[in-house]
């Protein structure tokens, strides 16, 4: 019997820490983050880890839909 895969598309976001390691977090699934030192890496890195969660989570899969990205300045 042959098992049917479904597909997934995801909103990744990625940013740069301050040891300039970049770190990806998928906000639809609870959890699910990975980090590497260039872009491949991460890339590669973070569809290993959304295939992951599936595996454990496939309940909690919101479907996000991404409007935008805005950085805020603000003074303390």
């Amino acid at each position: 019997m042959d098992t049917i895969m479904k597909k997934y598309n995801f909103i990744v976001l990625i940013e740069k820490d301050e040891d300039g390691m970049l770190v990806a977090s998928v906000p639809a699934l609870k959890g699910c983050h990975s980090q590497g030192k260039t872009m491949d890496e991460l890339l590669a890195r973070i569809k290993e880890a959304i295939e992951l969660c599936l595996e454990v989570e496939q309940e909690d899969v919101f479907n996000n839909q991404f409007v935008g990205v805005q950085q805020i300045e603000v003074q303390v």
